[in-house]
């Protein structure tokens, strides 16, 4: 049942991922990629100050600020994430959105890799749910010819972050205060920034007119789905929070249609219907050690 709780705050950091993707896409039309992240990342660094410092009030200081694993792991958690978005948003303004779509979600292949190197070997349910995620992330986001660009390989370089961000928050995740690290993440990811940022030459209007984006991918999006997913590979494996997460394309086509107005293919149907399926082999029927003790405090 715990598994199955901390599953399910992955699922709802998805959900709120989803729906972040169309708030990026407006905000790209106001703002260059650094700026937006910039702000984003701050505003989700700040956001979970007045958490942090309630929680430690309530229940105790779990870890100081100034401890060296809570400041390693906010650096590398932080470094990996901005260089994960940065490629993103280069690759996004070339590549076909479908393709795009699909490339980045190559991480989901990546991170099961990436365990085996590490010494965690995934059960072989995890790779049949791995296969199908990606099947299903293909029919989603590719409709036609699949080419390879320029912008397309900045997105492989997007997948290969992602899978490291994931791998670095299972291990210094279960170590430390998760709000902590959150937000020093998010604090690494607006100072590495603000030099590319500054080279943009934002105007207070630009922003201004960008409110509910920054809002919203600043305080959900960042502030607390990245936090639910820190609190969730306390408890589940990378491979399967790496299933989990690849659900992100399937609610961003549902907030497409509710929002946008967008109309779904039997194509993207068929796909979300595989990836569906994935979540759920992957959950019903693969035994997981949790994650915690794949890391335990003090190692």
């Amino acid at each position: 049942m715990k598994r199955t709780k901390y599953t399910l705050l992955l699922v709802l950091a998805t959900i709120i991922w989803g729906g972040a993707l169309v708030a990026q896409s407006e905000g790209a039309q106001h703002l260059g990629p650094f700026t937006f992240n910039v702000i984003r990342f701050s505003i989700g660094a700040l956001s979970l100050v007045p958490a942090f410092v309630y929680m430690d009030k309530k229940e105790g200081i779990l870890t100081h600020l100034y401890d060296k694993v809570m400041i390693k792991g906010g650096v590398v958690c932080g470094l990996v994430l901005f260089c994960a978005a940065a490629c993103q948003q280069i690759g996004m303004k070339t590549a076909r959105a479908g393709t795009a779509g699909f490339i980045t979600s190559l991480y989901i292949v990546l991170v099961p890799i990436f365990s085996m190197v590490i010494g965690k070997k995934p059960s072989k349910n995890l790779w049949v749910a791995v296969f199908m995620s990606v099947l299903g992330m293909y029919f989603l986001c590719v409709d036609g010819e699949f080419s390879i660009g320029v912008g397309d390989v900045w997105l492989l370089g997007c997948a290969f972050f992602y899978a490291l961000h994931i791998l670095a928050v299972g291990k210094y995740a279960p170590k430390v205060d998760v709000l902590k690290l959150s937000s020093l993440q998010f604090l690494t990811c607006a100072i590495l920034g603000i030099v590319p940022m500054i080279l943009e030459k934002p105007t207070a209007g630009a922003v201004m007119d960008c409110w509910l984006p920054l809002c919203y991918t600043g305080l959900l999006s960042c502030g607390i789905a990245y936090t639910l997913q820190m609190e969730a590979q306390k408890r589940v494996s990378m491979t399967l929070a790496t299933v989990v997460m690849s659900l992100e394309s399937v609610f961003t086509l549902l907030f497409g249609m509710l929002i946008l107005k967008e109309t779904v293919t039997l194509r993207e149907a068929m796909g979300c219907v595989i990836m569906l399926a994935a979540v759920l082999v992957a959950e019903l029927f693969t035994k997981h050690a949790p994650a915690v003790l794949e890391n335990p405090v003090g190692e």
